[in-house]
């Protein structure tokens, strides 16, 4: 299953993104420029933390919304670019970071695990993607669940 799938663990850097029996020239590092520093569990985190800002912007621009003042609109705008950015990040890490540097096919046994890993990571960026068009709370709910989905792919 997906959960166990891809279990990229910080702690053990020489055995990160290799499959059991494979060669050692399948060992990744998580960067583009292959630095050894990584961890997974801080971009997961990250993730989450974002994603409480998102839903914070929404609720704050919800209620300023209906005050009608210049103030309001002027800190309505403000959580709006606040939601815009921290979607951004998750966006931003999912795509670069994680799709890009942390998920190869081949650290997957089945092609089967590597297209559910595929589509969870989507399903966090279509979630992320659907917060910045909308202020409602069901798209926080949908980009939590997205990211607890995602997560133990990076934790242990």
């Amino acid at each position: 299953m997906l959960r166990s799938a891809l279990r990229l663990s910080s702690k053990a850097p020489v055995a990160l993104g290799r499959v059991p029996g494979a060669p050692a020239a399948l060992i990744r590092g998580h960067c583009q420029v292959p630095c050894g520093i990584f961890d997974d569990p801080v971009r997961v985190t990250l993730l989450k933390e974002d994603a409480a800002t998102v839903r914070k912007a929404m609720v704050q621009i919800n209620e300023l919304s209906t005050a009608g003042t210049a103030l309001a609109l002027n800190q309505s705008t403000r959580w709006v670019l606040a939601k815009e950015d921290a979607a951004g990040n998750i966006i931003t890490t999912v795509s670069e970071y994680m799709l890009c540097q942390r998920v190869k096919k081949e650290l997957f046994e089945k092609n089967e695990e590597y297209l559910e890993a595929l589509a969870a990571h989507h399903g966090v960026l279509a979630a992320a993607v659907k917060t910045k068009q909308v202020v409602d709370a069901a798209a926080c709910d949908a980009l939590d669940h997205a990211i607890a989905d995602l997560a133990p792919m990076y934790i242990k």
